[in-house]
């Protein structure tokens, strides 16, 4: 069923929890016996995609959407209700233990180090689960140590590593019998920013020089734009979006903010079809959409009609483009904003009309002309 070449494949992948219910109280526990109750639920509804060597994988969606379910069937955890996957060319839950040989899992909330010994000895003991070589065994460790930068952590007890610190111990285990394909779900949960970028460093450069498949699932929106290079959506149990996360930018991204910066301080400010974010004696910044209106024209408006000293122009965060999509609720619309065939967004719209107050809560209305007044 797997495409050519394809190290992780899922064709209408699904899977059902079937659950008693019981009604409260002695009564309800009787009756639970005598004549029970179950509830169906769908965690996974029919999900079919395919992953080729050496991608970085995005596999996102609000909670509750069927992420860890999708994970538990690809890593063997879970038999499937219906469909069929393939890892590595291998059926997960019918060849789990070939499959553990050949893969990894990270989870950012469950640790595989010993809590009271120091990370080398946890290495020590997955060498022998792996049955690694011990001559191989020995090297890779120590160049997994020199990547992740851990030579002064591997003798210090888990239970003394700071989070950002146990982090990378974690990954550096995880590899040590140089599995094809990671799962990596919330790697970067709770780590402060220094820890979250040598994280992403350290998984880039494991990809680069090693070509491991990284399948990731993560809520946080640096992950995604700075590891993955393509995004799969899922809601409600179901695969929603997949594309690249370049495109998903370009196709969801509605907005740019702009930065101005002035020589003078202007009378007024006006500019059509903005929606103003900041205001100063100097500088303003506002939000333009951009299905209104080209971004050239809006340049070209404000620099015939203000003396602009500097301007910066940028997207809005990934999190906002990601929390626009799980707010759509229908998936034809998602369908239809992600297919190939889309039509253009009209640009054409002529770049007039009065500018947007920005309202903060609990204040009236902001001025536009000069300097912000609150009500």
């Amino acid at each position: 069923m797997a495409g050519a070449g394809a190290v992780i494949a899922a064709a209408d992948l699904s899977k059902d929890f079937i659950a008693k219910r019981k009604l409260p109280g002695v009564a309800g526990t009787l009756r639970s016996f005598v004549k029970p109750e179950y509830r169906t639920t769908t965690a996974v509804r029919g999900i079919t995609f395919e992953i080729q060597p050496g991608e970085l994988v995005a596999f996102i969606g609000p909670n509750g959407a069927g992420k860890s379910t999708t994970i538990k069937m690809l890593t063997g955890i879970l038999h499937p209700s219906g469909g069929d996957a393939h890892v590595l060319g291998l059926r997960p839950w019918k060849d789990r233990q070939t499959l553990a040989y050949n893969i990894a899992s990270v989870f950012g909330q469950r640790s595989q180090l010993w809590y009271h010994l120091p990370p080398a000895d946890t290495f020590d003991l997955l060498a022998r689960i792996y049955e690694l070589d011990p001559v191989e065994y020995r090297s890779r460790a120590a160049d997994l140590i020199a990547l992740f930068e851990i030579g002064d952590l591997v003798h210090t007890p888990a239970r003394k590593l700071s989070l950002g610190e146990r982090m990378r111990c974690e990954v550096a285990a995880a590899l040590l019998h140089r599995p094809a394909v990671v799962f990596l779900d919330e790697p970067t949960i709770g780590l402060d920013v220094i820890a979250k970028a040598r994280i992403r460093e350290h998984l880039l450069k494991m990809n680069a020089e090693e070509g491991t498949t990284i399948f990731l699932t993560s809520h946080d929106a640096g992950d995604i734009e700075q590891v993955c290079k393509r995004v799969m959506i899922v809601n409600d149990g179901s695969l929603v979006l997949d594309l690249p996360v370049s495109r998903l930018k370009r196709e969801f991204l509605k907005t740019k903010v702009i930065d101005l910066k002035f020589d003078r301080h202007p009378d007024g400010f006006h500019l059509p079809g903005a929606v103003l974010l900041k205001q100063s004696d100097y500088g303003v910044k506002v939000s333009v959409d951009t299905d209104r209106y080209a971004i050239d024209e809006v340049i070209g408006h404000l620099v015939a009609h203000y003396q602009v000293r500097d301007i910066t122009i940028e997207d809005p965060p990934l999190e906002e483009i990601i929390a626009s999509v799980y707010s759509r609720t229908s998936l034809a619309t998602w369908e239809e904003a992600s297919s190939p065939g889309s039509p253009p967004r009209d640009k054409s719209s002529p770049l007039t009309g009065p500018v947007t107050p920005w309202v903060r809560p609990g204040v009236g209305s902001v001025a536009v002309e000069g300097r912000n007044q609150d009500d």
